[in-house]
């Protein structure tokens, strides 16, 4: 059976976080290191199957996402963490690294169910938003007494939300349309502020927002980075699994069925990996303060998916009230430079971004092969999304 375990790792307590060149370093080390392996051997001697991983390295450590088919999930934990112990011990520069969590997020079984399923009166709907909210009325069904009321529950999502929003480190609450609390020395309510980036100097609109729906909409943002993630990575797996692009393929997608549908017969598994990558990537910057500017297409198109999550999750709690919706509009205003990437939504203008003509009319370069390219060598791409990257597997 096939599980995805979830992997955290740390560098050392009182290690000055890593660079842009110690993480490069550092992803290489690792998938150097998963690249070695093809099985591992478990307890009383039972072989679990290394299938794939996808390596993020932030700061201050990496997140690991490990696919391996073992007999049980107890079985597929513990050979992973074995696994990670084994490698971080025998690389000099990640020795006194430490895993702070490892688990299992994935059942295959809830997979397999959607995928059997796909054909029948039992399928799941297409809209996530819709699909979420049929997972939670099984769960009300199975277990009325453990599932607490509509307003509780949005109760208990706002303060989660809220809680969350500390950790939007690069922006401050001016870049929602709020009054920016760390201009008159104390932290900023949607984030630290301490980001040089848009939370420095952003674009003033004209609608005032209050700090605590900018504080919501920052929290919001954190919270369904992790859904996304989770999506794009059910995606991936589904992809793989039917060894098909979005266009062929059958089971259902939570995520990559939005991308422009010029290019759908070029969504691979490949790609998908790729651009789950770029999502950790532009994400982890938002949460530890280094983010700048949205670094190439994919990230842009990243943004949008992220926006369209976060405005998802908020309309389910009923959460989504004007002033949280002109956050979210004044945060995207903010960090996007040009919404030049909505042209390739557009299939009046299709080809334009291919061409000639699209830089006259002053557009950055949007054609397919240019998606994980830098607007500029100062901008960052994760190493495993780069077309570097790309060329080295063909």
């Amino acid at each position: 059976m096939t599980y995805v375990v979830t992997v955290d790792t740390c560098i050392p307590e009182g290690t000055p976080e890593m660079d842009p060149l110690q993480r490069a370093g550092a992803v290489a080390l690792i998938e150097e290191g998963f690249d070695s392996v093809r099985s591992v051997e478990g307890p009383d001697g039972v072989e679990v199957e290394l299938l794939d991983s996808i390596v993020a390295v932030h700061p201050g450590g990496a997140l690991l996402k490990v696919v391996v088919d073992a007999p049980a999930l107890e079985l597929a934990e513990e050979s992973v963490q074995a696994l990670v112990d084994e490698l971080l011990e025998r690389t000099e520069l990640l020795v006194d690294w430490t895993i702070e969590r490892c688990e299992v997020e994935l059942h295959e079984d809830l997979a397999r169910k959607s995928l059997d399923a796909a054909d029948g009166p039992d399928a799941p709907p297409d809209d996530p938003a819709v699909r979420r909210a049929r997972h939670i009325e099984d769960r009300a069904a199975e277990d009325p007494e453990g599932l607490p009321d509509t307003e509780a529950r949005a109760t208990a999502a706002r303060a989660r939300m809220m809680d969350l929003a500390r950790e939007l480190r690069s922006f401050s609450p001016a870049v929602f349309g709020a009054p920016d609390e760390g201009e008159a020395g104390g932290g900023g309510e949607a984030g630290t502020g301490t980001g040089t980036g848009p939370g420095a100097e952003p674009d003033r609109l004209e609608r005032a927002v209050p700090a605590e729906s900018a504080r919501l909409a920052a929290g919001a943002l954190v919270h369904a980075t992790d859904i996304l993630v989770d999506g794009l990575f059910q995606d991936m797996q589904v992809l793989t699994q039917e060894d098909a692009t979005v266009a062929e393929c059958e089971g259902p997608l939570w995520h990559l069925e939005r991308l422009p549908d010029r290019y759908a017969l070029r969504y691979d598994a490949h790609f998908a990996r790729r651009f789950l990558v770029t999502v950790i990537a532009m994400t982890t910057r938002f949460t530890d303060g280094s983010f700048q500017r949205l670094s190439c297409v994919a990230e842009e198109l990243a943004l949008r998916f992220l926006l369209s999550e976060t405005i998802t999750t908020l309309e389910l709690h009923g959460l989504l009230d004007d002033d949280v919706a002109a956050a979210l509009d004044t945060f995207a205003a903010n960090v996007y430079e040009d919404m030049d990437h909505e042209w390739l939504y557009d299939g009046s203008l299709h080809g334009t971004d291919e061409t000639a003509p699209g830089a006259a009319l002053g557009a950055a370069p949007m054609s397919f092969r240019s998606w994980f390219t830098p607007f500029d060598p100062g901008r960052y791409v994760h190493p495993s999304a780069t077309d570097e990257a790309e060329s080295a597997t063909h």
